[in-house]
């Protein structure tokens, strides 16, 4: 099974505790053949909403940044108990904040 991480925007800076920790963590699910991408998102974006046959494009920065998403990682494991791990490992080691998992269908 494949599950989006997405980690929204906080406060906290990165030091390079927190990078070497990452990087050690990253290096981790790779050799163990779990992690498929991962990546930092721009915090502005594009906006695409439709009604009927319209399409509105709208730049951002949008004012509810914070409900961005931040940065991403796309697993594959076993099950959502194991997704869920992988993020309490994720949250420990860059501390305060969100993140959501959602499980990737096809």
């Amino acid at each position: 099974m494949r599950y989006l991480m997405i980690q929204k925007p906080s406060d906290t800076h990165p030091d390079e505790k927190l990078f070497a920790e990452m990087g050690a963590f990253i290096e981790e699910l790779t050799v163990a053949g779990v992690l498929l991408a991962t990546g930092g998102l721009e915090p502005g974006g594009v906006l695409l909403s439709s009604v009927g046959d319209e399409i509105t494009v709208t730049d951002g920065p949008f004012a509810e940044a914070k409900e961005a998403a931040a940065g991403f990682a796309l697993v594959e494991v076993g099950s959502k108990e194991e997704a869920i791990e992988l993020a309490r490992r994720f949250r420990k080691i860059v501390g305060d904040g969100e993140s959501t998992i959602q499980q990737v269908f096809g």
